[in-house]
């Protein structure tokens, strides 16, 4: 059952950091054995994207010919790939054209901004990178029409949402976010990333708990790749800065979105401290729910450095 079949069900029926700061060994690759559950890489943006992916399995055990992917990067914020506050462009572009080669028929970038559209895309450079490539789209998806209301059956808060409806129809869901500190909810990395798929997200908010509904949103919304951009890491005053930025060089990759953001958070200093995923609620709880692990300690992790 592919993406859009598993929607289609549901809209009918209903830090310790475990790589080690020392892992990162040149140019050789760590010891870890058989499939990797994460995999980090350190380089230059689209470079240690393309390594990690390729560490992982390849782009072709996500994307299959004919497929419609969906990434989600973040772009909401009209400041420049310096800031932190954006995914770098060399990476959602990289992203791309991998989906292309493993023969994806069309491959949207999609975000909800909260800022000016026009002026999001032009500053944070990802609509003129990504663009140009066959078969792309790079968009802000803002009008109620293209949302459609869906229930969320596996939620204990936010039972419904409205959800951009190219998602509904996408097969590869990819987050694509970059590493930064969240106000509200510690860190926003892949599944707090979800949030820029839905129209109503301010409800998130006010109306439920943050922690709660954010894993509520990704028992839907679960992607089938998380790509963490930690070429820079907004380590203070996120989303929005300006705020501390550290020059991480890394790129995290898993198939599991709470292993990729728990690395991620054992991984870097926060607020200028170290943190433990079970310190952050909404990763404690996809945990507990069994969305997927963050218990990075017992899984395994391969590094390289380019």
């Amino acid at each position: 059952m592919n993406r859009r079949d598993f929607l289609r069900y549901h809209l009918q029926g209903a830090f310790a950091l475990a790589a080690g700061s020392t892992g990162l060994l040149l140019p050789k690759e760590s010891m870890a054995v058989g499939e990797p559950d994460i995999v980090v890489v350190e380089g230059a943006p689209g470079a240690a994207t393309r390594a990690a992916l390729n560490l992982l399995g390849g782009m072709g055990q996500f994307v299959k010919p004919g497929d419609r992917v969906l990434i989600k990067p973040n772009m909401s914020f009209s400041h420049p790939p310096e800031s932190a506050t954006n995914t770098h462009p060399e990476v959602v572009r990289e992203l791309a054209v991998m989906c292309k080669e493993a023969g994806a028929a069309k491959v949207l970038i999609l975000d909800n901004p909260l800022a000016s559209a026009k002026r999001c895309l032009e500053r944070s450079g990802i609509y003129d990178t990504c663009n140009p490539i066959d078969d792309c789209t790079v968009a802000m998806i803002t009008s109620s029409k293209h949302f459609k209301r869906v229930d969320i059956p596996k939620a204990t808060d936010m039972t419904s949402n409205e959800v951009m409806k190219e998602v509904l129809k996408s097969d590869v869901l990819i987050a694509a976010p970059v590493a930064k500190s969240h106000a509200a909810a510690g860190v926003s990395l892949s599944m707090k990333g979800m949030m820029g798929l839905i129209r109503k997200r301010r409800a998130m908010h006010w109306r439920y708990d943050l922690d709660t509904s954010i894993v509520d949103l990704c028992t839907l919304l679960k992607a089938d790749l998380a790509v963490i951009d930690a070429s820079r890491v907004l380590s203070t005053n996120g989303p929005g800065g300006p705020g501390k930025v550290l020059h991480e060089k890394k790129i995290i990759v898993s198939k599991d979105m709470v292993a990729a953001d728990a690395c991620a958070v054992s991984m870097f200093e926060w607020y200028g401290r170290r943190f433990k995923p079970r310190q952050v609620g909404h990763i404690l709880e996809a945990h507990k729910r069994g969305l997927g692990r963050m218990d990075v300690e017992n899984l395994t992790i391969k590094t390289m450095t380019l």
